[in-house]
């Protein structure tokens, strides 16, 4: 039976099995060896302090496969553990961001081995990443797709964007976030229509909803996003790691735990040698110099 990939995406139901690369873009590698079979990982940004991630199954529009998750988690480790990168940027290759999970690899399972294998449990080391994530969705974002996207600190959409979560049509429901975070950043009504529908929402929609923040053209897309993550990366690494934290407790407690939380973390910040340098810089006027201390 024959299979036509862009019906397919459209229905959020592609899944499939291909390998591709993309051209280097200007940067040095994150990883010298270079091992990601289904990942282009590249460091760039005026001062290679912006580590850039693409998913690189571009036949498959992205399709997320056991492998692309396990090296995502290598990826994002080596991003973690290298003191020169300050954000890390996700998008994908060709015309998806990635257009759900590989439905192949999940046919025949069962709920016995769920259970015991901890299905999907790898999925949440964007989530855990301590490093800011910016998700450049540049097409299809979907399903598995839709949730890595939401895993990320900050979304940008291009204006060809497509969210949604489209697991109803396949008989299950999200399992990697997309019903709790789609539900909290865009509220009840429209999650539970997009959850039970499966339709897609576009990335005018995602905006005035508030999952992305911005949408671009696809031509300058990738270029906003790196610019910002330089952006992000130009500070404390120290106190944007605080930072982040902060803001992710607001997402997860009560606001009085939050205002409680924010308060123990920013006199945090004054034990820190970055503190004394940003605000002796601003009185005497002069661009700080953070030694991420």
């Amino acid at each position: 039976m024959a299979f036509n990939a862009a019906k397919l995406a459209r229905c959020g139901l592609f899944s499939g099995v291909t390998r591709s690369f993309l051209p280097r873009v200007h940067g040095k590698c994150l990883n010298t060896g270079d091992p990601y079979n289904f990942l282009k990982v590249e460091k760039t940004g005026k001062d290679n302090n912006v580590a850039l991630i693409y998913l690189n199954r571009p036949d498959a529009l992205n399709a997320l496969n056991n492998g692309i998750i396990g090296e995502l988690t290598l990826a994002l480790d080596d991003a973690q553990n290298d003191t020169d990168v300050g954000a890390i940027v996700i998008t994908g290759s060709g015309r998806a961001f990635a257009a759900g999970a590989d439905i192949k690899e999940m046919e025949n399972k069962t709920f016995q081995e769920c259970i015991k294998t901890g299905f999907l449990g790898q999925w949440d080391s964007i989530a855990k990443c301590t490093k800011p994530t910016i998700a450049a969705v540049n097409g299809f974002a979907l399903g598995g797709g839709c949730e890595l996207a939401m895993m990320c600190d900050i979304i940008y959409a291009s204006d060809k964007a497509k969210f949604g979560q489209p697991e109803i049509k396949l008989g299950t429901i999200p399992g990697a976030g997309g019903t709790q975070r789609l539900t909290r950043v865009v509220g009840k009504s429209l999650a539970m229509e997009m959850v039970l529908t499966g339709d897609h929402i576009s990335a005018q929609e995602a905006l005035q909803a508030g999952l992305a923040s911005k949408v671009y053209p696809a031509e300058e897309l990738l270029e906003k996003a790196v610019k910002t993550a330089e952006n992000i990366a130009e500070k404390s690494k120290l106190v944007v790691n605080m930072a982040k934290e902060a803001v992710n407790t607001a997402y997860e407690t009560t606001l009085a735990e939050g205002i409680h939380f924010e308060k123990k973390i920013f006199y945090a910040t004054f034990a820190t040698d970055d503190r004394k340098e940003g605000m002796t810089a601003f009185v005497a006027k002069r661009p700080a110099e953070f030694k991420d201390n």
